[in-house]
């Protein structure tokens, strides 16, 4: 199994454990657990497939991933209520999985090759849809829409770094590497420190 691989069972994974913690906030059964987890875990990269045109939607061609975010699922189901706080808990697993995420959704489109506009936009797409249909489904106010929290342009920029170190040394590990750490980094400061975006400012117009 390549690094590729590796990677987006990874992000399954934890994607698919916040999907479950997100399910029991709204008490629902063993089956809505596995629902949303596999929703939040696939839901990004089966986006990404679709407009990449790959000749299989990943879960589909390998079904090892449902598997995985299945047993995240149950795991959470039996487990959650130990968990002192579970919204902080989804806050910074979702962080992980997003820096996971990144650099999955760039390698894919990298591998079929596409030019850097959609490589960064497939490392956006992979690393938020799955989150965003978790919390909309789940009636939560979005991670990605809170104030202006550092999410999506933690993974722009994550998909940027991944880019530029690609291109300087032509190597995927580093590359992935430096995605991850760039966009967790922001994503940690933004729920620590308090880093934000500059928002938008409405002014009335000048009569």
């Amino acid at each position: 199994m390549n690094l590729l691989a590796l990677l987006d069972l990874a992000s399954v994974f934890v994607f698919a454990l916040t999907g479950a913690l997100v399910a029991s906030r709204q008490q629902l059964d063993i089956v809505g657990f596995i629902f949303i987890a596999c929703l939040t875990a696939m839901g990004g990269g089966t986006a990404r497939d679709v407009l990449l045109q790959r000749d299989e939607v990943f879960w589909i061609a390998n079904p090892i991933y449902v598997a995985v975010a299945g047993t995240a699922a149950v795991l959470v189901f039996f487990t959650a209520h130990k968990l002192e706080s579970r919204m902080r808990t989804i806050i910074w697993l979702d962080a992980l999985a997003v820096a996971i995420a990144v650099p999955v959704g760039v390698g894919v489109a990298r591998s079929l090759g596409a030019e850097w506009p959609v490589l960064l936009m497939m490392g956006m797409v992979t690393a938020c849809l799955g989150g965003l249909a978790r919390d909309v489904v789940c009636n939560e106010v979005p991670l990605i829409l809170k104030a202006r929290d550092l999410y999506a342009t933690a993974a722009l920029a994550g998909a940027a770094a991944n880019i530029l170190v690609y291109e300087v040394v032509a190597s995927r590990p580093f590359a992935a590497l430096a995605a991850g750490l760039v966009t967790f980094g922001l994503r940690a400061g933004s729920i620590s420190l308090g880093w934000r975006a500059p928002g938008y400012r409405h002014e009335p117009p000048r009569s």
